[in-house]
């Protein structure tokens, strides 16, 4: 007899195998492997003091002893909406105004990271649509059973969405079984009521900017491309920066000091001090990356020579290398600029993207004027399951209407890309 599959909620990935997790991320996404969420936990940047609770979803397969670990969810209890990058704020206030609590609910996200990736996670060999379906089932049952709000994927990727939203699912989950369990305990198990679907999700869409590489072998060939009025000021910017004296440097994490990953910490914070918020990677959270993912991180550093102290960097940015894109996270500095926040952030990336044959760059959330410096606005997706069924039926009727609008300006803003017509292949 075949054992049937058996899924375990943890509040930990420690005794997780991350050779084993990191098998199910099949996408290269730095910000998806044992090493990075794992890290966020144990460096204090999850918890009470954040509102982000751990509670990962495993789909195991095997006997006792022999078990191999084929899908996954990373998920949080959120008590807040911090961090998310989706902005739910007025279904909080409507909860509210209606006596009603929106939080806890349960999160499908990577913490302070609005970067689209999987988040259902299904290893290679394993049934891709029928192994997302049993994940989503499982999460929304263990939700419900909990008294959670709903359930939210955000930043999940247009396969996901399609099979959460669409509404058409086969078989059931009879062939499942579902565990809470403390980390490291072995659980008892608790059958899933049969389900002949999974539940309803509500498609939410969103705009960010993206680059593309279009196959350029240089940073000239990229200006090339577009108009004589965008390139000028492209051109104009790098030069503000470099007639002013200021190097910058590409270093890998891994080529990092502790002195060093010390300033990318002080930088991080620094861009918090300077506006609002309160920062939530610790300085170990940044020592620990360097040491497991250092090659994957890549910083930007600044330096300026006629400055009193010209060894330490007057600026930082801090950016993730994935297998096909380049994440564009953190920024900072101690002095400004002008366009050195471009030049760090924007246009290293480019240039790091070409030289390393990068086809995608991702620089972070919101931000219209990335659009003129050849960021592509591009449609994001999340995914909503709302227990409540008053609110998930006014809810959808909003998202309904919202859609529309968000397609339409999306596609309105691409008239402000730079590229000459007919020089660019999305």
């Amino acid at each position: 007899m075949i054992p049937r599959p058996q899924i375990e909620v943890r509040d930990s990935l420690a005794l997780v195998p991350s050779d084993q997790w990191n098998a199910l991320c099949r996408d290269g996404n730095p910000f998806l492997r044992h090493e990075f969420l794992h890290t966020l936990d144990e460096t204090g940047c999850l918890g009470k003091v954040t509102g982000w609770y751990p509670r990962y979803f495993l789909l195991w397969s095997g006997e006792d002893g022999d078990r191999e670990l084929t899908g996954a969810v990373p998920a949080y209890v959120k008590t807040n909406s911090y961090g998310e990058f989706v902005f739910d704020w007025a279904w909080a206030e409507a909860y509210q105004q209606h006596q009603l609590e929106y939080y806890p609910k349960l999160v499908s996200s990577i913490p302070f990271t609005p970067a689209t990736g999987r988040r259902i996670l299904v290893r290679n060999d394993q049934p891709e649509q029928h192994s997302i379906r049993l994940l989503a089932r499982a999460v929304q049952q263990f939700s419900d059973s909990q008294g959670y709000s709903g359930v939210h994927y955000l930043f999940l990727t247009e396969t996901e969405s399609d099979i959460l939203c669409a509404h058409e699912s086969t078989g059931t989950v009879s062939d499942l079984e579902v565990a809470a369990n403390d980390p490291g305990a072995r659980p008892a198990t608790q059958s899933i009521p049969d389900a002949e679907s999974v539940a309803e999700h509500l498609l939410r869409l969103d705009c960010q900017y993206h680059w593309q590489n279009d196959g350029y072998t240089d940073f000239d060939d990229f200006l090339a491309r577009c108009t004589s009025k965008r390139r000028k000021t492209i051109r104009r910017e790098r030069r503000y920066v470099s007639d002013t004296g200021l190097r910058l440097t590409q270093r890998l994490g891994s080529s990092l000091s502790a002195a060093e990953w010390r300033w990318v910490h002080d930088f991080y914070q620094s861009t918090f001090d300077r506006k609002w918020g309160n920062p939530s990677l610790t300085q170990a959270f940044f020592m620990a990356i360097g040491d497991k993912m250092g090659d994957q991180v890549l910083i930007v550093f600044a330096y300026d020579d006629n400055d009193e102290q010209p060894h330490w960097p007057v600026a930082c940015s801090i950016m993730f290398i994935g297998a096909t894109t380049l994440y564009g996270r953190f920024w900072g500095c101690r002095k400004d600029y002008n366009s050195l926040h471009f030049e760090a952030c924007y246009y290293q990336g480019i240039q790091y993207c070409i030289d390393h044959g990068i086809r995608h760059f991702e620089p972070g959330a919101q931000g219209e004027h990335k659009i003129s410096r050849g960021f592509i606005p591009t449609i994001t997706r999340s995914a909503h399951y709302i227990r409540h069924a008053g609110f998930r039926e006014a809810i959808a009727d909003y998202l309904s209407r919202e859609r529309p609008h968000v397609r339409q300006r999306c596609a309105g803003l691409s008239d402000l890309l730079p590229f000459k017509t007919g020089t660019f292949t999305p």
